[in-house]
């Protein structure tokens, strides 16, 4: 596999993003960004600092140091030097990420960074607007979707796994008003790329999503799509 590509993978809540492309890179030997946990990094901060306003939280955010490390294939998430990796998938941070992810300088800012770690190609980068905004010259883009039901029943036994408690009702909720929010905002709306192929999970397996990108990825690198 000689061709290098970047493969951008967007999609709403609970639709297999991150596990698809955490495995997806190791089966690739692809290098894996989690997006994602660069805005929950920034929610954790806002939920922090406790900030009456946006305009008290900019100057805290600008100050503040974020960085993205790997120990071998796992990504680690570093908020002025503490590890938060775990504390970043909190509910707490789940229900602010779209909130703070809407703010125009905090989107600037780490873009930057996200468009500064593919810059290398054989990346592989999921989100909500990766397609659209981050890698718009993304060899390979995908759009993956499943149904409300499917990704509130994700999320709930991601929580319970992470020792949280959970309240389906509660997570579909959530999960409705964040692809609300997400569709609705102004700034890199979450929407399906013209040139991104979709891919429904509803039903399927990590195991399916992941051998069905997989062969689109060795077409696309071998020149065949």
């Amino acid at each position: 596999m000689s061709n290098k590509i970047n493969i951008a993978i967007d999609g709403p809540a609970g639709s297999g993003k991150s596990t698809t492309a955490k495995l997806l890179a190791n089966k690739l030997d692809y290098k894996y960004l989690d997006t994602g946990a660069t805005y929950r990094a920034a929610a954790l901060l806002w939920l922090r600092s406790k900030s009456p306003s946006i305009e008290d939280f900019l100057p805290i955010f600008i100050n503040s140091r974020l960085e993205i490390k790997f120990d071998a294939h796992k990504q680690l998430t570093f908020l002025n030097d503490e590890d938060v990796s775990d504390e970043i998938r909190s509910q707490d941070v789940t229900k602010n990420v779209s909130y703070i992810s809407a703010i125009s300088y905090v989107r600037e800012r780490l873009v930057e960074i996200q468009r500064h770690f593919s810059k290398s190609k054989q990346v592989i980068v999921d989100g909500r607007d990766i397609g659209t905004v981050v890698l718009p010259d993304a060899e390979l883009k995908i759009f993956l979707v499943a149904s409300i039901d499917e990704r509130a029943k994700r999320r709930a036994i991601e929580l319970h796994k992470s020792g949280h408690q959970v309240n389906l009702d509660e997570i579909k909720l959530d999960i409705e008003k964040r692809d609300k929010y997400d569709s609705e905002r102004e700034i890199s709306p979450l929407k399906k790329a013209d040139d991104a192929i979709e891919v429904d999970t509803t039903g399927m397996t990590i195991g399916d999503q992941v051998n069905v990108i997989y062969d689109l990825a060795i077409n696309k690198i071998n020149g065949h799509i």
